[in-house]
């Protein structure tokens, strides 16, 4: 059996030195330090923003609707095969980890019903499908990607052995950081037990009318003790390698970052950058500060319950997913079998499996990433917020307990 190893090893060693990630510092270290003791966000007056003109929702829009949809035997060719596998990896990891803790608490027969936020052209069906849930609202901002994934669900009812669907679905186009998407249900009353958003969130982060019209959506859709989990860049990492490179571009073969903003004291909204990663995404992004997406999330009932690097939730799943990381192929053999060949054409992208290698003698192959598609994953981190209660003290306001 091919053995796994942590690409946290050798490479992973630099990029999470000095980790910030417990620090209430900002992205940029001194926008915080400003706002640490600000007013609560439900003060509108404590924020500075731009008038919402729509124009980077067409954009990214744009960008996913032109995106081309390529076959399996493309998918094989790319460059970020193991890290596009890897990635889904992760999300099958994390849908599995809050499905099982919703059922837990659901009495027999009861349904379990999900909302997916950006969910694109249906890549995360299956997991649903493994999850067994009963329903799922799909909505993306791009009307191409809702199409193609209403027929990748069509098709997979299709394979179905079953005269009934294995779960109900409805998709709907529309942009979740400016419309209420609970107008837009089949049943505007219905409760769900899991709202996910995966790399997508950070979108929302251009302002605050934004985030907070994105947040509310996953809230309110939410029954007392669901959650809203999701994937999305590690702004902290993002700006730690910023200041490294000394630059406002960076990256590697796989993926750049070129900022569009002050790096120096970046805003808490708005702070905008350019991502590419190859063959996946080209449109603009913004930064995520944490501590706000925490207190925002806090306003509308959301607790935090798991924030975790990629790497780090790598370590912890490992035990329980080493089957399904192999069955997905999300990570790269070295050195490749009789005939076959590396990802990537670059020997020093495997110098830390050939390290492993040297240290390990009785290990003649390993599970890995290149270097390039390792520097591009741990970018990101995964979160899981928990819906608290509900009720109304003295005064008639609104308070929520966990």
């Amino acid at each position: 059996m091919t053995e796994i190893v942590d690409k946290s090893v050798g490479i992973g060693d630099k990029i999470v030195e000095n980790d910030p990630r417990t620090s209430e510092t900002s992205a940029g270290g001194s926008v915080s330090r400003k706002r640490r003791n600000d007013d609560d966000p439900e003060d509108d007056r404590a924020f500075q923003y731009k008038k919402i003109d729509g124009e980077h929702a067409r954009v990214v829009a744009k960008h996913y609707n032109t995106l081309e949809e390529k076959g399996l035997a493309e998918r094989n060719k790319s460059r970020i095969f193991y890290l596009r596998n890897f990635n889904n990896w992760i999300k099958s990891m994390l849908v599995n980890e809050y499905a099982t803790k919703v059922k837990e608490t659901l009495q027999a027969g009861a349904p379990l019903r999900v909302l997916d936020i950006g969910c694109g052209k249906g890549g995360d069906l299956l997991k649903w499908q493994k999850g067994r849930i009963s329903h799922l609202i799909c909505t993306d901002i791009a009307e191409v990607s809702i199409e193609q994934c209403r027929a990748r669900y069509d098709a997979m009812l299709a394979r179905s052995r079953k005269f009934a669907p294995e779960f109900t679905a409805e998709f709907f186009a529309c942009d979740s950081t400016r419309d209420r998407l609970r107008e837009r249900f089949r049943d505007a009353s219905m409760e769900l037990n899991i709202v996910s958003c995966q790399f997508a969130f950070h979108y929302c982060f251009e302002s605050l009318p934004q985030a907070e019209c994105m947040i509310r959506n996953a809230s309110e859709c939410l029954k007392p003790g669901g959650f809203f989990i999701g994937t999305i860049p590690d702004a902290n990492e993002i700006m730690r390698r910023q200041k490294l490179s000394d630059s406002h571009t960076f990256g590697n073969d796989v993926y750049s970052i070129t900022f569009q903003c002050d790096t120096e004291n970046p805003p808490l909204f708005g702070a905008k950058y350019h991502f590419h990663l190859e063959d996946v995404v080209d449109c603009p992004e913004f930064l995520v500060y944490f501590p706000m997406l925490v207190k925002l999330a806090r306003k509308f009932g959301l607790e935090l319950v798991m924030r975790e690097r990629f790497c780090d939730f790598y370590q912890r799943m490992k035990p329980r997913g080493q089957q399904l990381l192999e069955r997905m192929q999300a990570l790269e053999t070295y050195p490749p079998h009789r005939n076959g060949t590396a990802n990537s054409s670059d020997p020093h992208d495997y110098s830390h499996a050939q390290e492993y290698l040297d240290r390990e003698r009785s290990h003649r192959r390993v599970g890995t990433m290149s270097r390039s598609e390792w520097e591009a994953t741990s970018l990101y981190m995964v979160f899981a917020f928990r819906k608290m209660k509900k009720i109304w003290n003295k005064e008639g306001q609104p308070e929520y307990i966990q």
